[in-house]
């Protein structure tokens, strides 16, 4: 969810402060795509009207990278419903998959239809609650967990807490994956990532998103296993080219690039401030 001039996809999530407004969405449709804002200089969500399943915005294409990670999870969860193009994409390519998605602005999931936004059924749910919440309270285990919690002014302080990520590292099942989209020029981002360290125990990688210069997506899992070397992960991604629409090879290579993140660069930074 790149913020630069030409656009800021920031993807639609919880807003938790009780005394604001929820963010009102604007739906903005051409010939070719409908978009979802939230004011004049920022797109949450994109969809194509020739084919409302594929991933429109380049960072849902890098979240997606977790199945390199998990490639057949049993339970995906999504904070934030947007336009849910990470929503319709894990249910239509993840047929064996059980999904659900958290978003806590009603207005934007009644904006589900507009999107294509499948129905609720035995495997697909949006559920409206408070995502902090949800995630610290729940009895679910997902294999991966993906936040795209946004409003009009970034992440929510509930979704960039200790207190919520060392939830998501508890709910998360004993290999489970979580995805956080991130905006490089935000203060709190280098807290975010050093957060995400500390917590998964230094089980962290970084992404930067496909065509977006400003985007960050973190990989962080439990199991303390070694990320794969780019090998293996380009060997995964072939193989998932028969039910992925998604480039994973392009995936891959971000995660392999990734690797290169100058974490002491990070605290230094974090320290100057």
């Amino acid at each position: 969810m790149p913020i630069n001039s030409q656009h800021r996809d920031l993807g639609v999530g919880p807003r938790l402060t009780r005394t604001k407004i929820y963010d009102q969405p604007i739906v903005i449709e051409n010939e070719h795509s409908v978009s979802l804002f939230f004011d004049a200089c920022g797109i949450q969500s994109r969809m194509f009207l020739h084919d409302p399943y594929v991933l429109a915005l380049g960072y849902t294409r890098t979240m997606m990278g977790f199945l390199l990670f998990h490639p057949r999870p049993a339970r995906v969860s999504i904070i934030g419903l947007g336009g849910g193009s990470l929503a319709k994409y894990c249910y239509r390519h993840l047929p064996a998959t059980n999904i659900v998605a958290v978003e806590i602005n009603p207005a934007i999931i009644a904006l589900r239809n507009h999107f294509h936004v499948p129905r609720d059924d035995e495997r697909f749910t949006v559920v409206c609650a408070n995502a902090a919440h949800y995630v610290r309270r729940g009895n679910h285990r997902p294999d991966v967990l993906l936040v795209d919690g946004y409003d009009s002014d970034g992440i929510p302080p509930d979704l960039r807490s200790r207190t919520f990520y060392e939830s998501c590292h508890r709910r998360l099942s004993a290999n489970g994956v979580l995805v956080v989209n991130l905006i490089t020029d935000a203060p709190t981002f280098r807290t975010c990532l050093q957060t995400l360290k500390d917590i998964f125990r230094d089980a962290v990688t970084l992404a930067p998103a496909a065509d977006s210069p400003f985007n960050i997506i973190a990989f962080a899992w439990k199991g303390g296993h070694a990320i794969p070397p780019l090998s293996d992960m380009l060997s995964r991604a072939a193989e998932l080219e028969a039910t992925h629409s998604v480039d994973l090879q392009a995936a891959a290579k971000c995660i392999e690039y990734g690797k290169k993140f100058d974490w002491k660069q990070l605290q230094m930074q974090d320290s100057s401030r």
